[in-house]
C-alpha cells in the first residue's frame, strides 16, 4: 500500500483526493490530512479514512477537533507549526494543496522530506522556484503537478524530450468575463466574477480565473517547472477547457492532451503515477463538445499576464511580489473595498514600488511577501478612499 499525506485536505482539491482515496481504500494508507479551519470537514475525512493524524491550521479549533474525534485512535495536532512538521512525516505521496504562501513552509518540508510530491500549491514555484527545485534536487524528491494544465504538459512530455521543445501551451477558460468589455468589468460584482462558466473552484482561484491572474502564476510556474524561458511559454484561450495542455516539438509535432474539466483526473494521474487510476469522472466526447475554439488573449482587458510575463523576466523576489500584491488585492475586491479592475492596478504599483530584489531562502521569501502585502493593503486604502470616476 502506498502511504499518503493530504495537506490542505478540506479545501476543494483535498475534497477531490480525498474522493478518490475513498473509491481506492484497499491502495493507499493515509497518514495525516491537514485543514485549516473547517473541523467538521476534516474529521469527517480523517474518519472516512482511518487516518492516523489530524491537523487544524487554526489552534483555536484544537478542543473542537478532539471533540469530534473522540472515540476514534487518531490524533490530533493545530496551529501552522504542527501542519509543517506533520509534513515532515515520512510517506511515499504528498498532496500539497495548502493555497497561497501560507502552504510555502510545509510544501518546503514536504520535498524536503522526498518522495512524490503533487503539488497544487503553484506559488510554491512562483514565490520560492529556485529554493524549491533545488531541496527537490538535495533529497531526490519527484514532482508532480496537479494543475490541469501543467499535469497535461507533464503527460505530453512523457517521452523526455525536453530538448526537441519548441514551445509549451498553457489554456485558459477566459473564466467569467472573456467576452466583457472594460466598462462592463470595471462594474463587475464578486459575485458575477465567482460565476465561472466551466470549473467549480474556491473564491480566491475564481477571482484569479477572472482576471487571469490564475493562468499569470501558473506561467511563471511552468516556465520554472519545465526549465523554459518566458518567451517558450505561451497560453491560448479555449472555452470548452478541453485541451488541458499542448507541447509543441521541434519536428512541427504537437502532443495535447484532452479530458472532462475534472479535477480528479490530474489528481488520479499523480496519485499512481507512473501507472493509471480509475476514475468515475465523465468521460470525454468529442462528438457532443462538437467544436474547439481558441484565440489569443486580450492583454488590454486581462493585463494580469502582461505583469506576471514582466516578474517572471525581472526575477529575484518580483514574483512573489506579484503573488502577495494580487492575494491582498484580491480579498479587497471579495470584501467589495475596490472594483474589480483596482485588483491589476493596485498589483502593478506594488511592483513598480518593490522592484526585484533578490531572495535565497524561505525567510527571505516570507519577508518580502510581507512587504508586498502591507503596501498591497496601503494601495486598497488610497483606492478605496478616491472618488469613483
Amino acid at each position: 500500500m502506498r502511504s499518503i499525506s493530504v495537506l490542505g485536505s478540506t479545501g476543494s482539491v483535498g475534497c477531490s483526493t480525498v474522493d478518490l482515496l475513498l473509491s481506492h481504500r484497499d491502495r493507499f494508507q493515509v497518514r495525516c490530512l491537514t485543514g485549516g479551519r473547517n473541523v467538521a470537514v476534516l474529521a469527517q475525512q480523517a474518519i472516512a479514512l482511518g487516518a492516523d493524524l489530524a491537523v487544524i491550521g487554526d489552534p483555536t479549533q484544537h478542543a473542537a477537533l478532539t471533540e469530534a474525534l473522540s472515540g476514534h485512535p487518531i490524533r490530533v495536532a493545530s496551529g501552522n507549526d504542527a501542519v509543517t512538521e506533520a509534513a515532515s512525516i515520512p510517506v511515499d505521496w504528498t498532496m500539497a494543496a495548502i493555497t497561497g504562501a501560507a502552504g510555502l513552509p510545509s510544501t518546503l518540508a514536504a520535498i524536503r522530506r522526498g518522495g512524490a510530491i503533487a503539488f497544487a500549491n503553484k506559488e510554491a514555484l512562483v514565490c520560492a522556484g529556485e529554493i524549491m527545485l533545488q531541496a527537490v534536487r538535495d533529497a531526490g524528491a519527484t514532482l508532480l503537478p496537479v494543475d490541469s494544465e501543467h499535469n497535461a504538459i507533464f503527460q505530453a512530455m512523457a517521452e523526455q524530450n525536453g530538448r526537441a521543445v519548441e514551445r509549451i501551451v498553457l489554456t485558459a477558460s477566459g473564466g467569467p468575463f472573456r467576452t466583457a468589455t472594460l466598462a462592463e468589468m470595471k462594474a463587475a460584482t464578486p459575485e458575477a466574477a465567482l460565476r465561472h462558466p466551466v470549473w467549480s473552484m474556491g473564491a480566491k482561484i475564481s477571482i484569479d480565473s477572472a482576471t487571469m491572474f490564475n493562468k499569470g502564476l501558473e506561467l511563471i510556474e511552468a516556465a520554472r517547472l519545465f526549465d523554459l524561458p518566458e518567451s517558450q511559454v505561451d497560453v491560448l484561450i479555449h472555452p470548452q477547457s478541453v485541451v488541458h495542455g499542448m507541447v509543441c516539438y521541434s519536428d512541427g509535432s504537437v502532443l495535447a492532451q484532452l479530458g472532462s474539466p475534472d479535477m480528479r483526473i490530474p489528481i488520479a494521474h499523480t496519485l499512481a503515477w507512473p501507472e493509471r487510476l480509475s476514475t468515475n469522472s465523465p468521460r470525454l466526447n468529442l462528438a457532443k463538445v462538437a467544436k474547439l475554439e481558441f484565440e489569443d488573449p486580450d492583454m488590454v482587458r486581462f493585463p494580469a499576464l502582461r505583469l506576471s510575463r514582466d516578474a517572471l523576466r525581472a526575477g529575484g523576489g518580483a514574483p512573489t511580489i506579484l503573488n502577495a500584491a494580487n492575494e491582498v488585492a484580491v480579498a479587497a475586491f471579495l470584501d467589495r473595498r475596490i472594483g474589480f479592475l483596482d485588483i491589476a492596478g493596485i498589483v502593478e504599483a506594488v511592483l513598480d514600488q518593490m522592484g526585484a530584489p533578490h531572495a535565497t531562502s524561505l525567510e527571505e521569501v516570507m519577508a518580502l511577501d510581507q512587504t508586498g502585502r502591507r503596501l498591497a493593503a496601503e494601495h486598497v486604502v488610497n483606492t478605496s478612499a478616491r472618488p469613483a470616476a
